[in-house]
């Protein structure tokens, strides 16, 4: 991915700030940048607003999705350690977590963490217009804006903030999403590189605004019980009726972040805060979930039903009509060969077992 191209500053110097990164640091210092200037024509930007704001963006992706930065990431054990010291749920927003931080920031444990990245990022952000030789040189060097810089550096007794370039104003200002869009889309290359076997990992890190409501699924298992009668809650064999009962994720949304069929249950109302984002006991739950999985699809297209919601389970790689046709013995291999390697990962990054 390209950054938009300017006849009058220096874009292929912005478009290497990220060649031969080996930590996540740049990807986030850029990102918390753009975020300030966007809400802000001011160009002097205090560098612990930008640091803080910096483990804000990363706090989702790696307390609730866990994904891995990287053996030796600092900013990654700099987020970890924070969760401890300020006990900052892990699904925090962003918000909450930079108005904590920000009002605490004097409390001696949590300055010394975040002080760590003030020390590095600032200066070597600046390398593909100013060859790095010290941090007092890279500073005075980016006061002459050498090389229409991005931004310069001030260094005062007790304070410490950058000064956007004023000719970058405008372009930042116009291109913001898609400076954005630069950083995430390389961050995800990198991070891919480090979690080969998790899905979906553009999707896990920014913090969604708000989850979908399952509409459609909600109809699908509605329609199931209204023509096959009440079902019976794989966990705690509760009877459940339409319109009464909870979508379970069957592995936690935390790691698969999808919403797809084939991986949603109905289950009794107790069992989301029993269960939360942890791996059901496969023993114990999968063959039960494959049989109401394999029962369902067979009795609406027996009934000449085919709700779109249907068409979820062609990620499996087989039709609905396909599913239908399989005996339950294939059909639970299908879901063993589905779920077990899934499982296995999610188990290999942290997420705990459960059973009700």
């Amino acid at each position: 991915m390209k950054i938009p191209q300017s006849d009058i500053l220096t874009t292929n110097r912005l478009g290497r700030v990220f060649t031969n990164t080996t930590a996540t640091y740049k990807f986030f210092w850029l990102v918390s940048i753009l975020q300030i200037h966007a809400k802000s024509d001011n160009s002097r930007i205090n560098v612990w607003d930008i640091v803080i704001r910096m483990v804000a963006n990363a706090w989702y992706p790696i307390h609730y999705f866990r994904l891995s930065f990287g053996k030796g990431d600092s900013l990654f054990s700099i987020v970890i350690e924070l969760q401890r010291i300020t006990q900052i749920p892990i699904d925090a927003n962003n918000d909450t977590v930079i108005n904590e931080l920000t009002s605490r920031l004097e409390e001696g444990q949590i300055k010394r963490q975040l002080y760590i990245l003030t020390r590095n990022v600032p200066y070597r952000f600046l390398s593909p217009w100013i060859s790095y030789s010290s941090d007092d040189e890279v500073v005075k060097r980016s006061q002459t804006l050498e090389n229409e810089c991005l931004y310069s550096l001030h260094k005062e007794r007790n304070d410490f903030y950058i000064k956007l370039n004023p000719a970058w104003n405008n372009y930042l200002h116009n291109h913001y999403n898609l400076l954005v869009d630069f950083a995430y889309w390389n961050l995800t290359l990198f991070l891919q590189t480090r979690n080969p076997n998790v899905p979906a990992i553009p999707n896990k890190l920014i913090r969604p605004e708000a989850r979908t409501q399952l509409t459609k699924q909600h109809n699908y298992w509605d329609m199931v019980m209204n023509i096959g009668g009440p079902i019976h809650c794989i966990y705690t064999n509760v009877e459940l009726h339409p319109g009464d009962y909870d979508l379970d994720h069957f592995i936690p949304w935390s790691f698969v972040s999808h919403d797809l069929l084939w991986n949603l249950v109905p289950s009794d109302g107790s069992i989301n805060s029993s269960k939360s984002n942890k791996l059901p006991d496969l023993n114990v739950y999968l063959p039960k979930f494959a049989d109401l999985q394999h029962h369902s699809i067979q009795l609406l297209l027996n009934a000449n039903k085919k709700p779109s919601a249907i068409d979820d389970f062609i990620s499996l790689g087989y039709t609905a009509n396909e599913l239908a046709s399989m005996d339950d013995i294939h059909f639970r291999e299908l879901y063993m060969r589905t779920f077990n390697p899934i499982n296995q990962i999610a188990l290999n990054m942290g997420f705990e077992t459960w059973k009700y």
